[in-house]
This record gives structure tokens, C-alpha cells and sequence, in this order.
């Protein structure tokens, strides 16, 4: 009888690991071995047990050049169905650099960052399965690219030209790519005397006002972000956003041109 005892209380240890995220997390192997990383998943995924996966790629230079400009793309297409994707530099003083909701677009979008030092840039993917999905890697940077005041801002023409875009479509064969650049300071408020000002939100529509994607950006998108997404095939696209001090960012593209209509 006492075999039989310790084998249901077995069972139902190994039952609770299963249906326990707490317990399923432990035994995830961190591949980047960050310190940081249960923090990440407490703070920015809300504790979720997660799955780290080759299919969410995330595309950075080794080591980087410029710590105020490290380009990054992270492409999750590969998963099929995502609603969200999250990115963030866990050894930056401010971790999320952006989260996106592809709803139309595909699950891909490239921008640069700002690194403090070496850290794992990661992004979690939400899938349509409910589960989350992570890839990343681990940039080697000089470091101080967060602590540093932005270059514009020390022109004397920066803010008439504050929230001036540029881009172009590209028509491909299931999809349109939007490259865009928004001249903008993205201060992340780590330099004294100099608040945190930044582009927060972004969305793009399409000619009937539909919404394709929606971005939130933060402090460590690099000065005058510049962004890639995939968008649907559409004769135009129009972007409406604003920063955290409610400036707007407005333009509208068509295939081919490279001049913006605002």
C-alpha cells in the first residue's frame, strides 16, 4: 500500500508541473543565460511561461559600431498567426524598446536601438496559440548609447524640422513593404537636464481608414527611428501617430514615390 501511495503522489507532482506555468518555466533553459531574464518574463510578459524558439529571429550585428544605432529585425513570421511582439535590451537601464501589433501586417519589423553595454536583445512573440515564443541574441556594444543627448538636438534647425518624414512602398508579390524615417530626438530622459521625449505610438491605415498595424515605441528606438514593416498590398498607406508630448506624426506614401504627402 505504501508504493502505491508514493506512486499516486508522484502523479500528482508530475500533473502540477505540467499544468503549472511556474513549474513549466523552471524547466527552461535560458540560451542566453541572462541574468535578467526572469525578470523580463515577470515584468514585460507577465510571468507567462514562454518557449524559446529558433522561429522568432532576431537579426543584430555581434558587435555593435555605434551603441546609438544598432539595427535590429525581428521576424516571427514563421510562427503563422501572431497578435503581439515585444521587444527588449535587458541590460539597457530601460528594457522594452517597442511592442508591435502586426493585426494585418506580418509579424516582421526592423528599427535600431540605443545599448548602454552588452546586453541580450530579445523579442517574444504572441502566438495564435496563446503561448509565448522568444528568440534573441546577445550585441557587444562600447556602451553609454542611452546616457548619451541626442545629435539633432544640438542643431539649430532640429525643431522645425521635428516630426519631418520620409519613405518609400515597395510593392511585392503578397505584401507592401513600407520603409519610413520620422526626424525626432528620442531622448530617453538619462541625461540630466534633458526629459525623456519620444515618438510613443504609431499606426498605419490604409485608403478606406482601416487599420494594417499598430507600434508603441520607447526611449531606446534610436534618434529619427527608422522602421520596415510589411504591410498588405494597399495603393496607399497613411501613418498617424504622436510622441509622448503629443506632436504628431502624419504622412501618407504611395508605391514607388519617395515623396510623402502630409
Amino acid at each position: 500500500m505504501k508504493s502505491i501511495g508514493q506512486h499516486l503522489f508522484l502523479s500528482c507532482v508530475f500533473l502540477c508541473c505540467l499544468v503549472n506555468p511556474s513549474y513549466a518555466q523552471q524547466g527552461q533553459t535560458d540560451p542566453l543565460n541572462s541574468p535578467m531574464w526572469e525578470d523580463m518574463r515577470r515584468s514585460l510578459l507577465g510571468g507567462a511561461s514562454v518557449v524559446f524558439d529558433d522561429r522568432v529571429q532576431v537579426l543584430a550585428p555581434v558587435d555593435a559600431e555605434d551603441s546609438m544605432n544598432v539595427p535590429v529585425l525581428v521576424d516571427a513570421s514563421a510562427l503563422g498567426e501572431v497578435s503581439k511582439i515585444v521587444v527588449f535590451a535587458e541590460l539597457n537601464p530601460i528594457h522594452k524598446v517597442l511592442e508591435l501589433e502586426p493585426l494585418q501586417a506580418k509579424p516582421i519589423i526592423g528599427f535600431r536601438i540605443k545599448v548602454q553595454q552588452a546586453t541580450p536583445v530579445r523579442a517574444a512573440a504572441l502566438a495564435g496559440d496563446g503561448r509565448w515564443y522568444v528568440g534573441g541574441r546577445i550585441v557587444d556594444a562600447a556602451g553609454g548609447g542611452c546616457t548619451l543627448p541626442s545629435i539633432g538636438s544640438e542643431n539649430s534647425d532640429w525643431a522645425s524640422r521635428m516630426g519631418e518624414v520620409a519613405g518609400r512602398l515597395w510593392s511585392n508579390q503578397d505584401s507592401t513593404r513600407l520603409r519610413m524615417r520620422v526626424m525626432h530626438p528620442m531622448d530617453t530622459g538619462l541625461v540630466p537636464g534633458i526629459p525623456a521625449f519620444y515618438i510613443d505610438h504609431l499606426e498605419f491605415h490604409d485608403a478606406n481608414g482601416e487599420i494594417l498595424s499598430r507600434l508603441s515605441l520607447h526611449e531606446p528606438v534610436s534618434e529619427n527611428p527608422v522602421l520596415t514593416l510589411d504591410l498588405p498590398r494597399r495603393d496607399s498607406v497613411t501613418v498617424v501617430g504622436a510622441d509622448n508630448n503629443g506632436n504628431p506624426v502624419n504622412a501618407r506614401f504611395l508605391p514607388g514615390k519617395h515623396e510623402v504627402e502630409k
